[in-house]
């Protein structure tokens, strides 16, 4: 009798997030205040982390640039921690040297466990925080000549979506998770990228969409917003179809290929 009431229940609380969500994309979120709040971000220095450091200080954030040991003696414990470092290395696989493997999953998803390792005491033991991922498209999705990183990046997202669930189990609701995936973005790492279908972003557009996510405590930060809806009806479209989506929207961008610098 309870598996029918918890079944029961279940389906309520589907429909009614359904309509929660609904009903979400009329009203304004309220925003969360940051002023105040210590942010350290990785990654800083360029693109994304630099300008999203420029967000947060526009918010009278106090900002740490690196350093964890340093961080703590001298400013306090973190409450907001922005994973943001990337690496890439646009190759085929076996163009693709091991040491740039290695690199890419040290940056990309290791550096993610060892900072966040660091961080997260602090922020369990106030029950308060935020801990932001920097993931890509290419966490849900893959792409040609970029296999290191589509994996890392799926890593990322994982480690994000687990993250979420255990801080959950573990009644600490006051720290906010959020995943940032945008599509490719112009910060100079991938050499001459297009594709059809999605525009390839400004650093700027995806700051402030980074920042309106965390202050809103969106789980997941989609940029633009509707591929998280085209990510759905890709899991139902048959395989041939997903192969002509992906001939139609002819992503190109400079790799190595057979040992030759090719657009691809």
């Amino acid at each position: 009798m309870n598996i029918v009431l918890d079944i029961l229940l279940l389906l309520l609380t589907i429909v009614y997030s359904y309509l929660e969500s609904l009903v979400k994309l009329f009203i304004p979120q309220r925003r969360k205040s940051v002023a105040g709040e210590i942010v350290l971000i990785t990654g800083a220095g360029h693109g994304i982390g630099r300008l999203t450091a420029h967000e947060f200080a526009k918010r009278q954030s106090r900002l740490v640039l690196w350093d964890i040991n340093k961080v703590k003696k001298e400013v306090g414990d973190v409450t907001i921690v922005v994973n943001n470092a990337g690496a890439i290395y646009p190759a085929d696989l076996l163009s693709t040297k091991d040491e740039e493997i290695a690199k890419t999953f040290e940056v990309n998803i290791l550096g993610h466990f060892w900072i966040t390792k660091a961080l997260l005491p602090s922020m369990m033991k106030r029950n308060h925080g935020h801990v932001v991922t920097v993931a890509s498209l290419c966490g849900h999705g893959v792409i040609p000549y970029l296999i290191p990183y589509c994996s890392s990046k799926f890593a990322a997202v994982g480690f994000h979506r687990a993250l979420t669930l255990e801080l959950q189990a573990l009644g600490k609701t006051g720290i906010k998770t959020s995943c940032l995936c945008p599509v490719f973005v112009n910060t100079g790492f991938t050499k001459n990228p297009s594709t059809r279908l999605w525009p390839v972003l400004e650093t700027e557009k995806v700051a402030r969409s980074l920042i309106d996510g965390i202050l809103t405590n969106k789980k997941m930060i989609f940029v633009p917003s509707y591929i998280g809806i085209c990510l759905i009806l890709e899991k139902f479209l048959p395989e041939r179809a997903l192969a002509a989506i992906n001939r139609v929207q002819d992503i190109q961008f400079e790799a190595v290929v057979g040992h030759k610098i090719k657009m691809k």
